[in-house]
């Protein structure tokens, strides 16, 4: 399977965060799947003119490919003309190259957040970038290819959303599509693949204890949920990041910083402050996103009177200083 590789208006951090794929290095792992790169602006030897006559024979059909895979927002200003993103040496905005090459890829995957939605390019004041994503401006269907694009494979773009992505989302859709296919069963709602967004975030984060008894945390460094007053949306956030470390072994929310929930449409822009939690009447706004108002409000309170004294001293300090008891004889 073959996958030509672009880069937009991002920072390349998706393809730093592709090459810390863990446990096998990445190229065995593509090869062992029978996947290539046909090129890739910042993997592939090839450069210049080189790269140029790639591009043409695969946008002229010359040149076969199976994957578009497009990281970074899509820059159509000023005034649609795309001609804030040249492509290099050719003259020609890279809005026009990505719509060509969508036309003959069979699958067409956005790579990161910026790419699926328009991310932070989209957000800055009034847009001046006209950026969006390759089929979605935010969270409202469009973008550059349009509501109604599908690639000749039948799927319309497969959105592998975060800021950055994880490597793994990424290998696994490409080796699900190599090795048995991908249709849009295995999609969520907004085009995300459902390997990893069909678990919250909140699945698996090493605080959860401190979340049910509803001890929160009161500045960064304390140990309790942050969900109350930090900002956290791990409850609201599609990825498998605490049941998928990663490099084997971290997340934003083992590291102390809570979820912003990167994978969403629209996170860059949540209207307040990252790490702060809006609340109505006492009551955070952004609750679980299938929990009734009413529910989360009796369950806070029943947590917290039945909150353990370890669970409770423990969420506000930045180490354990109670620990749990060991039971002296009996079973």
């Amino acid at each position: 399977m073959k996958v030509l590789w672009l880069q937009s208006g991002g920072c390349g951090g998706c393809t730093q965060s592709l090459l810390c794929h863990e446990p096998r290095p990445l190229f065995d792992e593509l090869r062992g799947a029978g996947i290539e790169f046909v090129w890739h602006p910042a993997l592939s030897e090839a450069s210049g003119e080189e790269a140029l006559a790639i591009l043409d024979d695969c946008a002229s059909g010359r040149r076969e490919f199976d994957v578009l895979c497009i990281e970074g927002a899509m820059l159509r200003g000023p005034n649609g003309s795309g001609k804030f993103h040249l492509m290099a040496g050719s003259g020609r905005p890279l809005t026009e190259w990505v719509q060509r090459l969508a036309e003959r890829a069979k699958w067409v995957f956005a790579i990161g957040s910026c790419s699926a939605w328009g991310g932070f390019s989209a957000n800055t004041p009034g847009n001046p970038l006209e950026a969006c994503g390759l089929q979605y401006d935010t969270d409202t269907p469009g973008g550059l290819l349009g509501k109604a694009f599908r690639s000749s494979g039948g799927l319309p773009v497969v959105n592998l959303a975060g800021c950055p992505t994880h490597p793994g989302w990424i290998v696994d859709t490409l080796e699900k599509l190599a090795l048995e296919g991908l249709s849009a069963a295995d999609l969520d709602e907004v085009g995300r693949p459902l390997l990893y967004a069909e678990q919250l975030v909140h699945h698996g984060c090493p605080r959860n204890e401190f979340y049910e008894f509803k001890a929160s945390a009161e500045k960064h460094s304390d140990l309790g949920c942050m969900m109350e007053n930090l900002g956290c949306k791990g409850t609201q956030a599609h990825a498998d990041c605490n049941t998928r470390p990663w490099n084997g072994v971290g997340s934003c929310l083992k590291g102390g910083y809570a979820c912003i929930a990167c994978t969403e449409p629209g996170f860059e822009s949540p209207g307040h402050a990252f790490q702060e939690t809006p609340k109505l009447a006492g009551i955070p706004v952004g609750l679980p996103t299938d929990m009734p108002k009413a529910w989360f409000v009796a369950l806070a309170a029943l947590s917290k009177s039945a909150t353990p004294k370890r669970v409770r001293d423990n969420a506000v300090v930045d180490h354990t200083v109670v620990r749990p008891s060991v039971k002296k004889g009996g079973k």
